[in-house]
């Protein structure tokens, strides 16, 4: 799976969890020169609190557009500190 947004590829993996709809990409699979920390938080009952990050290409920001529980509740210990995608990111084979 791949996640692209304004022609960058931001993950690619082959080991995406899908939950809810979501693939979340593990954090190894992640180009960390698109990411910038956000102060966003989120919380969802069975997963945790969602921390964010902004996506920014080429001058141009996503904000909050990737999501990662850091510290997920027992329910979804799969998928902690993994990152998924929203805001247009597009994911894909």
């Amino acid at each position: 799976m791949k996640a692209m947004w304004n022609g960058a590829t931001l993950a690619e993996s082959d080991q995406t969890i899908v939950v809810e709809g979501n693939h979340y990409f593990p954090p190894d699979a992640i180009n960390k020169e698109y990411f910038q920390s956000s102060d966003t938080h989120t919380v969802c009952g069975w997963k945790g609190t969602a921390s964010y990050y902004n996506v920014v290409v080429n001058g141009e920001v996503n904000k909050d557009a990737a999501w990662y529980y850091p510290s997920a509740k027992d329910a979804a210990k799969n998928i902690e500190n993994y990152v998924a995608f929203w805001k247009g990111v597009v994911v894909k084979e």
